[in-house]
C-alpha cells in the first residue's frame, strides 16, 4: 500500500515573492510604503500629480536601472548616464526593470520607424543577398551611408624586410542619395529672413533666433576678419558675402581664444535642419517655416537612396517601394519570398512585422519618420521588441499604454500586458483609463489630491476593494458620462473637400462651427490627417498637438506661461530698477549657484550630488534682489506661491498686476490652482505638462481651437474639469474642434465625425456624421458600438 508523501515546506527561494517599498520621499511622495505583489499586474492610479510616476518611475524604476548600472566596472559606468540613489529608506525584491515611456522618439530627421527598430536592418540585408542586379552590401542599400571614393598610395609586404608601394582606388558603395544627402527633401534659404541688408552687423542686421552681436557670436563676427562689421552686409563684396554666408568651419583665434567661424547657412543646417521641425522650439521653429522652404529632393523623389539602391529588385519591389508599403501589406509580400538560403533572417523578419500588427500598428510604413509618430504610436513601438521575448521574471513598467487608443483598440493592448504577465514578469502600469484598470491583479492608488496634497497611498488590494474604497478614483470608475439632451446649433460650416493627406481618401466633409466637435476613429484611420492639414495652425486657428513640453530644471511655470514678464516688470516699476533683477537666470541670478539654486557636485561615475546653495539657501537670487520687495513680498516669496494664492495677491490691492492675474486664471481654469510658480517643469507630471501647454495655448487669439487628444494623462476627475473649459470656451463663442477616442467627451460633444472603418489604407473615410445620441442608436460603426456600451444604452 503507498504511503501519501507530506507536502514539502516551500523552498526558501519561493518567499521572495513581494517588492517592498519604505519611507519613499522622490518629489511629492510623503514617507510611502507599499508591497507590490511580483508576477502580478500592478495598476497605479490616482489624479494626475498624485505621484504614481515619482514612485513607480522615480523610485521602483530608477534603483532598479541603477543597481544593474553598479554592476558594469567603474570605467565603463563613466560612459553611462549617472543615476542618483532615490529618496526612499527600503527597496526590497527589485527586479530587472524596462522601461516603456511615453517620451517622443528620438527627433532627428534621418530616423524612421525602420532604422528604429530592426526592420530596415533586415530589409537591407535581404536586399544584399537576393536583390537583381546585386549591387553590394547592406550599407549599398542604407540611406544614412554615403558613397566613398578615395585614391591613394599603399604599402604592399613582399616579405622579411622588403615593402613595395602601389597606387590603389577603393570604392565604397553607399545607399544615401547625393542630391539630399538621404534627407530625402532639399531646402531653399530665403536670405531676407536671415539679415536685413541695410544694416551692419554691429546695427543687429543678423534676425535668426540666438545670434546676438552681445553673445559668442558677436565677439566671432567683430574678430574674424572676413569682413567689416561697421559695413552695412548690401554693401559687401561677393568675397564677403560668401564668408558670410556658406564659409565651412574654420578656425580662428580671438584675443588668445580658439574658436570656430562658420557661415550662416552651414550654421543653421547644424543646429536647425538636422533637427526634426516638429521637436524645435516654437520660436525657431516659426523661424524655420519663414525663413526655409523644403521641396521633395528630384534626384531620390523622397525615397532618400540613390539610383543604384532603387535599381535593385525582389519580386519586381526595391527597397524603397517595401519601406514605402503599410506594414501589414510588407507582412505579406515577406510571406511571398521563398528562398532557402535566408530562411531563419525572412523568419525573424516576419516575426517583427506580424508584432507590428498584433500591437495595432500595421497601418504604418517603415520610412515614416519617427519624429511625427504620436506618443501612443512611439511608446507601441517601443514594446515591439519585447513582444516574444524570452525574458522572464523581469520587472515591466508602462506610462498609460492606452494613449492614443480606440476603445476597440484598448482590448487588444490588454492582452498584450496579460500575455507579458503570464510568462512571470512583472508588470507596473500607470493608467487612468477604466478599461485598462479593470484588469489589475492589485491596484495601488495615489493622492488624495495633487502637488502638495497628494503623496500618500490612499488604497492598495483588489479591484472590487477600489470600487468600495470611497477614494476618487474608486469614487469616479464607474462614472458614465451621460448624453446631453440637448445640443448647440452650430453658427457656421468649415468646408472640407477632397481631402487626400497620407490615408485620406478624397474626404468632402462640413465641419460645423460654433459647437463643440469631436474627430474620432480608430488608431490610424486618419484623424489627425484630416484636421491637422485641412484646418492648419495659424489665421484665427490655435492649435494644441501632443508635442511635450520640453524644459530644463532652470524652466519652471511661471516661465514657460510667460507670467515672470508681467510680475519682474511690476517689481522693477515698484522699486525703479532693471527688470533683468528679477530673473534668476539673468543679472539677478545668486552667483553662487548661478541661479540654479543647487550647487551639483559632479563625483566622475558616481552619482553626482546636488546641496541646497548656502548663500541663497535655494532661494535663487541674490541677497540684494531679496531686498527690493512688491506688495510686502520679494521675488522668491512670489515665486514660492501656488497659483491660487498668487491668483488673490495679483488680484487686489497694492500689488494687482492684471496681465499677471489673467495667466494666473488660465492656470487655475485648467485644474492646476495648487502648482507652486516656481516649481522645476522637470518635477511635473504628464498631465500637469498637458494642462500647463493648454493654458498656455488658452491666451493665443483665435475663432477656432484644435485640440488634439486633451484628455492624455488626466485622470477620471480631471476629464470633468476639462469639460468645464471646453464648455466655457464655446460658450465664449468659440469653435472647439478635438481629436479624442475618451467616450466621456464623445458623449459631451455636440457633434461627432468618426473615421474609419479601419486602420491606414482600410480607414481615411468619414464612416459616421451627427449627434452622438445618433451615433449611439445606430450603432453603425465600432465607435458607436463602445460609445453605447459606455453610456449604458
Amino acid at each position: 500500500m503507498s504511503t501519501a508523501t507530506p507536502p514539502s515546506t516551500p523552498h526558501v527561494a519561493d518567499s521572495h515573492d513581494l517588492i517592498r517599498v519604505q519611507g519613499a520621499r522622490v518629489n511629492n511622495l510623503r514617507d510611502v510604503s507599499v508591497e507590490i505583489p511580483k508576477r502580478r499586474l500592478t495598476v497605479f492610479t490616482g489624479v494626475s500629480g498624485s505621484g504614481k510616476s515619482s514612485l513607480v518611475f522615480g523610485t521602483i524604476a530608477a534603483e532598479s536601472q541603477r543597481m544593474i548600472n553598479e554592476t558594469y566596472s567603474a570605467f565603463l559606468q563613466g560612459f553611462m548616464p549617472t543615476l542618483a540613489r532615490p529618496e526612499v529608506d527600503l527597496l526590497d525584491g527589485l527586479t530587472t526593470a524596462i522601461i516603456v515611456d511615453q517620451e517622443r522618439m528620438g527627433a532627428n530627421s534621418r530616423s524612421t520607424v525602420g532604422t528604429a527598430t530592426d526592420a530596415n536592418a533586415m530589409l537591407r540585408i535581404l536586399f544584399s543577398r537576393l536583390g537583381q542586379p546585386h549591387i553590394g552590401s547592406p550599407n549599398a542599400y542604407s540611406f544614412n551611408v554615403p558613397s566613398v571614393k578615395a585614391t591613394g598610395a599603399i604599402t604592399v609586404d613582399r616579405g622579411v624586410g622588403k615593402t613595395k608601394t602601389e597606387k590603389a582606388t577603393f570604392t565604397r558603395l553607399g545607399g544615401m542619395c547625393p542630391r539630399c544627402e538621404g534627407m530625402g527633401s532639399i531646402n531653399d534659404i530665403d536670405l531676407s529672413a536671415l539679415y536685413d541688408d541695410s544694416l551692419s552687423l554691429n546695427e543687429g542686421a543678423i534676425t535668426i533666433p540666438g545670434y546676438s552681436m552681445e553673445g559668442w557670436y558677436g565677439r566671432i563676427f567683430r574678430g574674424c576678419g572676413y569682413f567689416d562689421p561697421d559695413k552695412p552686409i548690401g554693401k559687401y563684396t561677393k568675397r564677403e558675402q560668401h564668408d558670410l554666408l556658406h564659409r565651412e568651419p574654420t578656425k580662428i583665434k580671438i584675443d588668445g581664444i580658439n574658436l570656430t567661424y562658420t557661415g550662416l547657412i552651414p550654421s543653421i543646417q547644424k543646429s536647425f535642419l538636422a533637427k526634426d521641425i516638429d521637436a524645435l522650439q516654437p520660436h525657431i521653429r516659426a523661424f524655420v517655416e519663414r525663413a526655409v522652404t523644403f521641396t521633395t529632393c528630384p534626384d531620390c523623389d523622397g525615397t532618400r537612396l540613390s539610383q543604384e539602391a532603387r535599381s535593385s529588385k525582389i519580386q519586381g519591389k526595391n527597397i524603397a517601394d517595401a519601406c514605402a508599403m503599410q506594414i501589414s501589406d510588407l507582412a505579406a509580400w515577406v510571406r511571398g519570398i521563398r528562398e532557402p538560403s535566408v530562411t531563419p533572417l525572412l523568419a525573424g523578419l516576419q516575426h517583427l512585422l506580424d508584432s507590428f500588427e498584433k500591437i495595432g500598428l500595421g497601418y504604418l510604413s517603415l520610412d515614416r519618420p519617427s519624429g511625427t509618430l504620436s506618443g501612443g504610436e512611439a511608446q507601441r513601438t517601443k514594446m515591439i521588441r519585447h513582444l516574444g521575448s524570452s525574458l522572464t521574471d523581469v520587472t515591466y513598467v508602462f506610462d498609460e499604454p492606452t494613449i492614443g487608443l480606440h476603445p476597440h483598440d484598448i482590448q487588444r493592448m490588454n492582452e498584450l500586458l496579460l500575455q507579458l504577465r503570464d510568462k512571470g514578469n512583472t508588470v507596473l502600469v500607470v493608467e487612468h483609463k477604466p478599461e485598462a484598470i479593470a484588469i489589475a491583479d492589485h491596484v495601488v492608488d495615489l493622492g488624495p489630491g495633487a502637488g502638495t496634497d497628494g503623496g500618500t497611498i490612499c488604497y492598495a488590494g483588489t479591484l472590487e476593494g477600489l470600487r468600495a474604497s470611497g477614494t476618487i478614483t474608486g469614487r469616479h470608475l464607474d462614472d458614465r458620462a451621460a448624453l446631453k439632451e440637448t445640443v448647440r446649433t452650430p453658427t457656421g460650416r468649415l468646408e472640407i473637400r477632397g481631402a487626400t493627406a497620407n490615408n485620406l481618401q478624397a474626404v468632402d466633409v462640413d465641419v460645423p462651427l460654433g459647437v463643440l466637435v469631436v474627430v474620432t476613429g480608430v488608431a490610424g484611420s486618419g484623424k489627425s490627417s484630416l484636421v491637422h492639414s485641412s484646418i492648419p495652425a495659424g489665421a484665427g486657428v490655435v492649435s494644441i498637438d501632443q508635442g511635450a513640453i520640453r524644459g530644463s530644471r532652470r524652466s519652471n511655470p511661471a516661465t514657460y506661461t510667460g507670467l515672470l514678464d508681467p510680475i519682474r516688470k511690476a517689481f522693477a516699476k515698484a522699486n525703479g530698477v532693471k527688470p533683468a533683477l528679477f530673473s534668476a537666470n539673468s543679472e539677478g541670478a545668486c552667483p553662487s549657484c548661478n541661479g540654479a539654486g543647487v550647487i551639483y557636485t559632479d563625483l566622475g561615475m558616481m552619482a553626482g550630488v546636488a546641496a541646497p546653495c548656502e548663500d541663497c539657501e535655494g532661494k535663487r537670487f541674490q541677497a540684494s534682489v531679496l531686498e527690493y520687495r512688491f506688495g510686502g513680498r520679494d521675488i522668491s516669496e512670489v515665486l514660492a506661491m501656488s497659483v491660487t494664492e498668487a491668483e488673490k495677491f495679483f488680484g487686489a490691492g497694492e500689488a494687482r498686476t492684471p496681465a499677471a492675474h489673467a495667466i494666473l486664471d488660465r492656470l487655475a481654469d485648467v485644474g492646476l490652482g495648487y502648482l507652486s510658480l516656481g516649481q522645476p517643469l522637470t518635477t511635473l507630471s504628464g498631465g500637469e505638462r498637458q494642462r500647463l501647454k493648454l493654458a498656455t495655448h488658452m491666451a493665443e487669439k483665435g475663432g477656432v481651437y484644435v485640440l488634439d487628444e486633451p484628455t492624455t494623462g488626466l485622470h477620471l476627475a480631471d476629464v470633468e474639469q476639462l469639460l468645464g473649459l471646453l464648455d466655457r470656451l464655446v460658450d465664449a463663442g468659440k469653435s472647439v474642434i478635438v481629436i479624442e477616442h475618451h467616450q466621456a467627451v464623445m458623449a459631451h460633444a455636440d457633434w461627432i465625425i468618426d473615421l474609419g472603418p479601419g486602420a491606414g489604407h482600410d480607414g481615411g473615410r468619414v464612416v459616421f456624421e451627427g449627434t452622438p445620441a445618433d451615433l449611439v442608436a445606430a450603432r453603425s460603426t465600432l465607435t458607436g458600438e463602445h460609445l453605447a456600451t459606455y453610456v449604458g444604452s
